[in-house]
């Protein structure tokens, strides 16, 4: 089975901070996890694909670029978006399907909007994702903390289905190219 691996929005404004906004909650393991994931989408032979949010920094500068402690391999393809979901105007489906990719580790920023988006879009889109529970984050709303937020997606994203696809929530230490969806069909 052909898988993909997508990083969306680890953009250096959106984790570190500025003037703006807080840092994402555990920001050091989060880039310590994409790293992890990386090396092990590269064993995969998985594709590799970074979507970053063009609202970030005005999409521009340094802060809208990929955060520089993630190791991005050049072979990496990536895309921009308008929009909170990755799949709207953007290449990504086209790109999956050419592929023929069925199977996708998701993981970035941030986990509300970015990431329950695309978790929920690649289910009815046709896909089996496998959301990273360690490798996703956000910052603290004005109702619920980011750890509060990251652990209730990853209780509601896990076995979340949409007929055919659905998704699984697995963390980083876990053989995530080894997907387990079948185990729940």
């Amino acid at each position: 089975m052909k898988q993909a691996l997508i990083v969306i929005d680890a953009q250096q404004d959106l984790i570190d901070g500025n003037e703006k906004e807080k840092e994402v909650f555990n920001k050091g393991s989060l880039l310590s996890n994409i790293n992890t994931v990386i090396e092990k989408a590269e064993e995969a032979d998985a594709s590799i694909i970074f979507i970053r949010d063009l609202d970030v920094a005005e999409g521009n500068g340094a802060g809208f670029e990929v955060h520089p402690d993630i190791a991005v391999p050049e072979h990496a393809e990536i895309f921009n978006k308008k929009a909170t979901s990755s799949f709207y105007g953007t290449p990504l489906l086209e790109y999956l399907n050419k592929k023929k990719i069925r199977h996708l580790v998701v993981m970035g920023c941030k986990t509300e909007h970015c990431i329950d988006t695309a978790v929920r879009m690649a289910t009815v889109s046709g896909f089996d994702v496998t959301l990273v529970g360690d490798g996703h984050s956000t910052t603290n709303s004005e109702v619920l903390t980011a750890e509060q937020i990251i652990s209730h997606h990853n209780k509601i994203l896990h076995g979340h289905y949409n007929v055919d696809h659905f998704s699984a929530v697995r963390n980083t230490t876990e053989d995530l190219f080894q997907p387990i969806h079948d185990n729940y069909r």
